[in-house]
């Protein structure tokens, strides 16, 4: 019964425990547990709030037996990547550097998931600051994969993906700038979205006009992301991309199950040159289920092989401006991979910087084109499958044996 809870979605959930048929203290009960039993070997939290966790589910069984009016999420657990910060809760950014920061104030995405109802119950893993595609970090070390504990998450949301995959919680609450939800949803097998700039207010980054850095859920089932996403989305003063949005009817959006219509543009590369043949069979596959369903469906082609220099430029020059001055003292105790990245940015100049938004400008035109002749792009989210945990960012990627 512990694993089935484990394993619950979290819409199940939330309907159990407001029909008192399932009390908050047992899912979060069980759910500890598993991370007590997991975790030594997966690496996918920085840090377990037990002690709060659990008091905040006795809570949360006295409101229903009280009567109270209960949030959508009310008594779900959930998880946080340690880059959006929570009140009380160490946050470090995956670095030394701040190690020991404990922030006094939640992430908007924290706050109103509490607000639902749902029951933190710590803090997962992340590369430092998010800068790779793989989760590892000279302060915590190596996540794993819990289908194959030799291969990487995937990154930078590497420890919530392996947290909901392994159900070590229903929720988890990461953060993409250049695929850490969606690269990490796919190598463990989950649904990761990242929503629309704003529909999830984020006031975090450094740049709050330029930012490239996004909230979203990654749960086991659409519906469960869907619900997620509703209780984040919505205006707030602290992220100037959501002011004026009106949050979509995301539940209902998700259990509309009508795809006749649809037209789909089938891509099977984006920007990369080769794609695995596996890979590729397996989301034929999956468009082809589309194109049964009713959906009209296209193959495409679209170059985009220059996204990979304008990403790598705006980052770069983003991990110098913010990191530039720490190298003479931190240098050794930052991933080299992240060190290589602030290197490298000092060399950009000011009209490298400009170039690159103007080039992004550019792609979003070409992207923006295509959705005249259709309603959705498919594509594989990775090219081949999840590489060997402990992989250094700086070695060459090859797919099936070939430099990609």
């Amino acid at each position: 019964m512990s694993d089935d809870l484990c394993f619950t979605p979290a819409t199940r959930l939330a309907e159990e425990i407001r029909a008192r048929r399932l009390s908050p203290v047992d899912v979060v009960d069980a759910v500890l547990r598993r991370i007590e039993r997991l975790e030594p070997s997966l690496n996918a939290f920085v840090t377990v709030t037990r002690e709060e966790a659990r008091q905040a589910a006795i809570e949360a069984d006295a409101a229903v037996r009280r009567g109270d009016r209960l949030g959508p999420l009310h008594g779900v657990p959930f998880s946080v990547k340690d880059l959006v910060t929570t009140a009380g809760v160490r946050t470090t950014f995956g670095s030394r550097l701040y190690e020991g920061f404990v922030p006094t104030e939640d992430g908007v995405a924290v706050r109103r998931l509490k607000a639902a109802g749902a029951i933190l119950l710590g803090k997962t893993t992340t590369p430092e600051f998010g800068h790779k595609a793989v989760t590892d970090a000279p302060l915590f070390g190596i996540t794993r994969n819990p289908w194959d504990r030799s291969r990487t998450p995937g990154g930078s949301s590497g420890g919530a993906a392996a947290a909901v995959a392994a159900g070590m919680g229903p929720l988890g609450v990461g953060t993409d700038g250049g695929g850490s939800i969606r690269i990490p949803a796919a190598c463990c097998g989950i649904v990761g979205l990242k929503p629309t700039l704003g529909t999830v207010p984020h006031g975090q980054p450094p740049d709050l006009f330029g930012t490239v850095s996004y909230v979203g859920p990654m749960t086991r089932t659409v519906a469960d992301a869907a619900l997620m996403l509703a209780v984040m989305a919505g205006p707030d003063e602290a992220d100037p991309h959501s002011l004026g949005r009106t949050p979509d009817d995301y539940v209902g959006a998700a259990t509309a199950g009508r795809l006749e219509g649809l037209r789909i543009a089938w891509m099977p590369t984006v920007g990369n040159r080769a794609v695995d043949r596996e890979v590729k069979a397996l989301c034929e596959e999956a468009v082809r289920r589309l194109e049964r369903a009713g959906a009209h469906v296209e193959t495409t082609e679209v170059d985009l092989t220059r996204c990979e220099a304008i990403f790598l430029t705006l980052s770069r020059a983003t991990n110098f401006s913010r990191f530039g001055d720490r190298l003479p003292e931190w240098r050794d105790r930052l991933d080299a991979s992240l060190v290589d990245s602030i290197e490298k940015g000092r060399d950009l100049t000011a009209a490298d910087l400009a170039r690159a938004l103007f080039a992004r400008s550019d792609v979003y035109r070409q992207v923006q084109g295509l959705f005249r002749r259709y309603d959705l792009l498919a594509t594989p989210t990775l090219s081949a499958p999840p590489p060997p945990a402990g992989r250094s960012a700086l070695e060459p990627i090859e797919v099936e044996g070939k430099p990609a």
